[in-house]
């Protein structure tokens, strides 16, 4: 059997630290032999473990994986196993699934602030600009209006 890349690398930070759980705690509990998983952590030390390809249908799309999600909450738990075979998954894929989409959520709305940010900064910087600049204009109007009395007053230099 074929396990995608996600689901080896989950099991393999679950050895690593920070987690440090034993090998054949982290196997028994996914359902893989040991050895596998001892395998795979090798693969990672020496960084070759998404050399070997993944399952068929590993890459698909977040909309998929959340249509997937969706849909394995309303299959009956007596049912899932069957649902799981049809659609090639694991139970641990539809848990990596849930995991993307939260992180996509999660940086999307980092995203988005951190644009907001960047925009109410530069609408304070306008802002200031702005400022300036209507106040340079104003005093360009007041020292035209003050050079106009002041030629109704002493009258025009360049007649004489």
């Amino acid at each position: 059997m074929r396990y995608s890349l996600g689901f080896k690398e989950s099991l393999v930070k679950k050895v690593l630290p920070p987690e440090n759980r034993s090998i054949l705690s982290v196997a028994k509990e996914a359902g893989v032999a040991d050895q596998t998983l001892r395998n795979w952590l090798n693969k990672a030390k020496e960084g070759t473990l998404n050399q070997d390809g993944g399952v068929a249908g590993s890459n698909r799309s977040p909309r998929e994986k959340l249509n997937l999600v969706i849909e394995s909450r309303m299959v009956p738990e007596d049912e899932k196993g069957q649902w799981l075979r049809e659609k090639g998954l694991h139970t641990e894929h539809l848990t990596q699934y849930e995991q993307e989409l939260r992180d996509m959520a999660e940086n999307k709305n980092h995203e988005d602030k951190q644009k907001m940010k960047d925009l109410q900064k530069e609408n304070k910087r306008l802002k200031r600009e702005l400022d300036k600049k209507e106040k340079a204009l104003a005093e360009m109007a007041a020292l035209y209006t003050l050079k106009k009395k002041a030629e109704e007053i002493w009258g025009d230099n360049e007649d004489d």
